[in-house]
């Protein structure tokens, strides 16, 4: 186990006791210099994953079946040190055409009493050239990494012209991801989940894949497109989701990102602010989506199960459930990097009494 994932329960008291971006920035600091010196680079570095751990997503060849979710990484520009902790998969984003600030500080909230976060981040990035410059720095893909690249809309982009945004973004990532994330389910965003809905997801879905045939010709390759759904989702948008998603060849759904709903941290500081609610209160509603989808999907579309993962045994449930691989985002901020390791060591366990 490498000094890090010992380390980091004495470390992140430190940080806890800190405004929360502002560790989050510090923290994805730290473990880039540390990556970049090779000396210390053992540090961090993850051990080699046990036999039985590889599998295949959506016709990717992975590692293992443990991703880092989209968000912690938002301008790709700390890729190769995330890698460096064991993920099978690492996803960045979401990325807008335009640089944006993002919503007014303080947007990042702990629930410690709930292992969980509230962020009303709002797609604070640095912009589509910034970040692909980030990416083609990296170092992962080159290596045999596989990345995924979530994308999403301008918060002044109208919803009416939400497409345009999608299609620009989809134009710059589509060289240089193995899968290409669509965010419509960020609460931070004004308007940004009404493109869940039925008539808004099929005109999306259509300009994407019509647009994707396009860049698969120019390029000559066709890299995954997945769709990244809330957990607050009424059962027939889900069971639209379900119908839209393999009718425009779309390979695969995220399920889910953040919910709005506040029933498992009533009365805990800072569970009124506005925003995204992440952690376990996550978990319960993820599998419930998963599992109307998985029934409804069939086998042929992948489902990438995220939310609420703090201990091995929910990356089992998300499986049994339906998803084919899991995310880590909050989990990873209360563990630390021994969660992915045992996630890891827990799937290739699973596997193999399923094999």
């Amino acid at each position: 186990m490498p000094l890090l994932s010992r380390a980091y329960p004495l470390a992140r008291a430190a940080l806890f006791s800190m405004d929360a971006e502002r560790a989050h920035e510090l923290t994805l600091a730290a473990l880039k210099k540390t990556h970049a010196c090779r000396v210390a680079r053992p540090l961090i570095q993850a051990s080699r994953p046990p036999s039985g751990t590889a599998c295949t997503l959506m016709g990717l060849s992975l590692p293992n079946a443990v991703g880092l979710a989209a968000g912690l990484d938002k301008n790709g520009a700390y890729i190769d040190a995330l890698g460096a902790l064991g993920f099978g998969f690492i996803e960045v984003g979401t990325v807008t055409p335009r640089p944006q600030p993002g919503n007014p500080k303080p947007r990042l909230f702990r629930l410690p009493a709930a292992r969980s976060l509230i962020n009303r981040m709002g797609f604070n990035n640095h912009g589509l050239d910034a970040f692909l410059d980030n990416v083609q720095a990296s170092r992962w893909r080159r290596e045999g990494g596989v990345l995924g690249l979530n994308i999403g809309k301008n918060a002044d982009t109208p919803i009416e012209r939400a497409i345009d945004d999608y299609l620009l973004c989809l134009d710059g990532v589509y060289p240089h991801a193995d899968y290409v994330t669509l965010n419509i389910s960020s609460p931070n965003t004004s308007q940004l989940r009404s493109l869940q809905g039925h008539d808004a997801l099929d005109a999306l879905l259509a300009a994407i894949q019509a647009r994707r045939q396009l860049l698969a010709d120019r390029h000559g390759r066709k890299p995954p497109l997945v769709v990244k759904i809330a957990p607050d989702l009424q059962a027939e948008e889900i069971d639209a989701v379900a119908e839209l998603v393999p009718a425009h060849g779309i390979d695969g759904i995220i399920a889910t990102n953040t919910t709005l709903s506040r029933t498992a941290v009533q009365g805990l500081a800072h569970a009124s602010e506005p925003g995204g609610l992440s952690g376990p209160p996550v978990h319960e509603l993820s599998l419930d989506v998963i599992r109307r989808l998985r029934t409804r999907l069939g086998s042929e579309t992948a489902i990438i199960g995220v939310g609420g993962i703090e201990q091995a045994t929910q990356a089992i449930e998300k499986i049994q459930a339906g998803a084919n691989a899991v995310q880590l985002y909050t989990g990873l901020i209360y563990r630390g990097p021994v969660l992915v390791a045992e996630c890891v060591q827990a799937l290739a366990a699973l596997s193999a009494t399923t094999a």
